[in-house]
Order: structure tokens, then C-alpha cells, then sequence
């Protein structure tokens, strides 16, 4: 698997989440060790991108993440678009 980085393992932990998910279904699914999610749920609790609900024990994105989400798609299809005209063009 190629390098990615925080923006991405995030973005790969709230697509995993985005229905609802379990901590093995989110390590499973953004490819992380159990240590890894453990520290990165953390992280997205603390800053409310994603949130755990006691009773089920299923992680939920709150509408920060998904606006996180929906945002870092964009961006992620504009740059892949600019990068797809960029190898056809002339000047590459």
C-alpha cells in the first residue's frame, strides 16, 4: 500500500464509520492496527468528527465529519481530475 497520510487514514476511519461501525469494522476497513484506531478515535472524539454510542459500542460520524468528509472527497476529485488532464497535456 502506498504512503498515506493523516488526512487520509481520517478520511479512510469516517468513510468506514459513515453508517456506523464497530472499532474491528473501522481497524479493518482504514487498514490500521488496533493501537493505530485506538489513537486515532481519540483524536476524532476530541475534535468531534466522530462520536461513541455506549449501549451499541458503534462509532457514528456527527455532522463534522461528515461535512470533513464530504469536503475531502471534493478536493480529492479535483486533484485526481487536474492530475488526469495534466498528463495529457502537451506541457507535461
Amino acid at each position: 500500500m502506498k504512503y498515506r497520510s493523516r488526512t487520509d487514514i481520517i478520511a479512510m476511519i469516517l468513510q468506514a464509520a459513515i453508517n456506523g461501525a464497530t472499532k474491528t469494522r473501522i481497524m479493518y476497513g482504514a487498514y490500521l492496527s488496533y493501537a493505530q484506531v485506538k489513537e486515532y478515535l481519540s483524536f476524532l472524539i476530541e475534535k468531534d468528527l466522530i462520536r461513541y454510542e455506549e449501549g451499541s459500542a458503534i462509532y457514528k460520524l456527527t455532522q463534522k465529519g461528515v461535512q470533513l468528509l464530504h469536503v475531502y472527497e471534493d478536493i480529492s476529485d479535483m486533484i485526481t481530475i487536474n492530475d488526469q488532464k495534466n498528463s495529457t497535456s502537451p506541457l507535461s
